[in-house]
């Protein structure tokens, strides 16, 4: 198979879609790869790393589009590349299309086979091509959320782990989850105050046996929300229903409710964020403020890091990408059925359900569309 490799163009995604010790691989299992020039550099990675490695350089992203049979990506494709998808061909990457209804359209129209890493799933339950970056956008939050509580940055002026005689910043998280507990080790790190919200008493189990005293939890409820909202001097939210459309646990009323000068970091914006009151920023404007609250709601968080989230993701992902290019999509898809979770649009039909219900479209089964 031949698969391309275009250079991210979201703004500040430095990410790659395949490092070069997975180039190394496909190649040597008897695929093609075709880099397009310069897409690694944001993770520190050369042309000339990738052609010893086996790869082909492409001066263009119109080349790589044009020969290759697979894309592997990082970020979804914007509005300039998903023109030049095609029928029949597989974009293997990030979708998150419950909140996007543009780019949903655009993917059925091109007639590609899109596989989200977003919703390919493990035996456990969990999410693996989400984990990686779930864990570094976790770890990323109380940093970014530090940053803006300084003063200069339209914060309260509260540094998050105090000094000796003054207390830390009271640091908020929704969800237990990957980012959540993520997010809670490096809060804790930094001597925060930190109180962690989860509906399943499992996960509340879980973090209370893994952090002991060294933060609260809380079970979920609208009341609990109101509550700790309002203290927090960082809010950070990492609700994630897989494929779906975040909940929006926080109101503008809460919102309105917290501090002036507090802080919103919503990991979940990607999904469409978990607060009323947030909306997808960038890393060249990464924060905008409401009601006297500042919101950090970077929807690609994982690219300020871009070599380590780089070479995190493909850790994961290439056993998938082997599979898909040894086997051909039909067949890899029909072989697993984790991998087939993955599968969001298939030549013209919406195949996750999630992303049906939550933008009013036609769900056929990922079953039907494979013909099984």
């Amino acid at each position: 198979m031949r698969i391309g490799v275009p250079k991210e163009i979201k703004n500040h995604e430095y990410r790659v879609g395949l490092v070069p010790s997975s180039v190394q691989e496909l190649v040597h299992h008897g695929h093609q790869v075709l880099v397009q020039s310069g897409a690694g550099l944001g993770a520190g990675i050369t042309d000339a790393d990738y052609t010893a490695a086996g790869a082909t350089i492409a001066a263009d992203a119109d080349r790589v589009f044009a020969e290759a049979e697979m894309i592997v990506k990082v970020k979804e494709p914007l509005a300039v590349e998903r023109k030049k998808l095609r029928k029949g061909q597989i974009l293997f990457t990030y979708l998150h299309l419950a909140p996007d209804p543009e780019q949903t359209r655009d993917l059925i129209d091109s007639g590609a086979v899109c596989i989200a890493y977003e919703t390919v799933t493990a035996a456990n339950g969990s999410l693996p091509l989400l984990t990686p970056m779930s864990e570094v956008a976790g770890r990323l939050a109380p940093q970014v959320g530090a940053h803006a509580l300084e003063k200069a940055q339209g914060g309260r002026g509260v540094l998050l782990g105090g000094v000796p005689g003054v207390p830390g910043a009271d640091v908020v998280i929704l969800g237990g989850g990957v980012s959540g507990t993520h997010a809670a080790t490096i809060a804790v790190g930094m001597g925060a105050k930190v109180t962690v919200v989860d509906r399943s008493a499992d996960a509340l189990k879980r973090l209370a046996a893994q952090f002991g005293t060294s933060i609260s939890t809380v079970f979920s409820t609208r009341a609990a929300i109101e509550e700790l909202v309002r203290r927090a001097d960082l809010l950070i939210g990492t609700v994630l229903v897989p494929g779906a459309a975040a909940p929006k646990l926080v109101t503008r009323e809460m919102v309105r409710s917290m501090k002036p000068g507090s802080v919103i970091v919503d990991v979940a914006i990607d999904q469409g964020g978990c607060v009323e009151t947030s909306h997808a920023t960038t890393h060249s404007e990464p924060t905008y403020v409401v009601d006297e609250v500042v919101h950090y709601c970077v929807a690609n968080m994982p690219g300020a890091v871009a070599r380590t989230s780089t070479f995190a993701l493909n850790s994961v992902t290439l056993p998938f990408t082997l599979a898909l290019a040894n086997h051909g999509w039909k067949k890899a898809l029909q072989q697993d059925v984790h991998l087939r979770n993955g599968l969001n649009v298939s030549e013209g039909q919406v195949t996750c359900e999630p992303v049906a219900l939550a933008l009013g479209l036609p769900y056929v089964k990922a079953e039907t569309a494979l013909g099984m």
